[in-house]
């Protein structure tokens, strides 16, 4: 790896904007966040403004087990002139995260929002990808012989 991952700053953000800008910018200078005191599905609220937009959103943990990662083209990959592979990318992690705050244009975060919904899929994988014992096996021949009847 050519550099070492650096924890993300902990104001990691999803904005409901395509901002076609890759590069440094002081967002803690301008993007000013504050809490509002409402709280809505076990979520506190925050507010902001982007752009002349107000935003509201939410900061959330990842589950357990999870980290989020800020992904770059990787830079130091040393490559020979007989190297072939001229369409191949390289990527790397630049940073890493536990928590990212959600931002919505016109409404209040809420547990139903695509993003915190997608959160769901995890227990779902993890009990689709689980290995299968025996005792899984003789459990669910039983509950056939019994639904048989």
């Amino acid at each position: 790896m050519c550099s070492d991952i650096n924890p993300a700053a902990e104001h990691m953000l999803m904005l409901p904007c395509c901002i076609k800008y890759n590069g440094p910018s002081p967002v803690s200078q301008y993007f000013k966040p504050k809490s509002t005191g409402i709280e809505v599905d076990g979520l506190n609220v925050k507010e902001a403004n982007f752009r002349g937009r107000k935003l509201q959103g939410t900061t959330v943990s990842l589950p357990d087990g999870y980290s989020g990662f800020v992904i770059g083209r990787k830079t130091c990959v040393k490559r020979k002139a007989s190297d072939t592979n001229g369409g191949m990318t390289a990527w790397q992690a630049n940073a890493k995260f536990r928590n990212i705050t959600i931002w919505n244009h016109d409404n209040l975060p809420s547990k139903e929002d695509a993003f915190l919904r997608a959160f769901h899929w995890f227990d779902v994988a993890k009990a689709l990808h689980k290995p299968v014992t025996s005792d899984d096996m003789e459990s669910a021949s039983n509950l056939g012989a019994a639904e048989t009847d």
